[in-house]
């Protein structure tokens, strides 16, 4: 595979992966309601009405064909990015699979950023042009903004590109940089697993549930962002372990305001509008 083919597929991949999920989440009262859901509350609240005539309910009353083709997708297009995925020349280093699994979902952040762009100059343009503003885009540009910063997090911890203070970290011998490093991973870790012990138990009924936002628009922003909140910090503190391990035996880095700069990218600009 070429070098321009790789990186189509690389950006392919991710809309895949966002298109199949989006579809999931759309339909995701046909899978609770067939797969044991809330009953009779929630089927009054959907109604399967576009299924298109001849395709075949295959699984159960509210499931159709295309609903388990996107819950294939999901694995199957996570997988092949995650296979696919290239660092680029400004990212971190470090590439074991959880590493290519954040890059990924780095990657995916940033497709949802540009969703959310064209969602909201939409808006803008039917609203003060055309007069006719629309009921979603609202709230649609909410939760999109939810994923984005949720996902970004991953990513941010993956590039080790948080917001940390190195002003005494810089100082210390190597040995004590390594205890601060076990201390903020273990904090970490805690912050992680009482956020999950104390939120499964209301993200498990809101989802259950498929708790609505209650604007016209009604999207499910309760029933997905809280256990995208829970199953993103789980990640986070993982990758953190990972970057513990990864980092043991780094040599130390001094750290300034020149970190920032990426030199490769510069040379790149200068390249393209043909600057010495």
């Amino acid at each position: 595979m070429d070098q321009k083919s790789g990186t189509l597929v690389e950006w392919l991949v991710p809309l895949a992966f966002i298109v199949c999920s989006a579809w999931m989440i759309w339909h995701m009262p046909a899978f609770i309601l067939d797969w044991g859901g809330h009953g009779d509350q929630l089927a009054a609240h959907f109604e399967r009405t576009d299924l298109a005539p001849g395709v075949p309910v295959i699984i159960g009353q509210y499931i159709d064909l295309i609903d388990v083709l996107a819950l294939i997708g999901i694995p199957a297009t996570a997988v092949w990015g995650v296979m696919t995925v290239r660092r680029a020349g400004m990212e971190f280093e470090a590439w074991g699979p959880l590493d290519r699994l954040s890059v990924f979902i780095g990657r995916v952040t940033m497709l949802l950023i540009v969703l959310l762009t064209c969602v909201m100059l939409y808006e803008v343009f039917v609203r003060y042009v055309l007069d006719a503003g629309t009921l979603w885009a609202n709230e649609l540009s909410l939760w999109l903004a939810c994923f984005v910063f949720l996902c970004a997090g991953l990513y941010a911890m993956q590039q080790r590109s948080h917001i940390r203070i190195f002003l005494l970290y810089d100082i210390l011998p190597r040995p004590l940089q390594r205890v601060c490093d076990v201390i903020s991973t273990t904090l970490i870790v805690m912050f992680a697993f009482f956020l999950i012990y104390g939120g499964y138990g209301e993200a498990f009924q809101k989802f259950g549930r498929w708790e609505l936002f209650g604007s016209a628009f009604n999207p499910p922003i309760p029933a997905t962002v809280k256990p995208t909140v829970l199953i993103v910090v789980a990640l986070v503190a993982v990758q953190a372990v990972v970057n513990l391990i990864s980092d043991w035996n780094a040599e130390p880095v001094t750290h300034s305001a020149a970190d920032d700069i990426d030199e490769e990218e510069i040379e790149r600009l200068k390249k393209a509008v043909g600057a010495k």
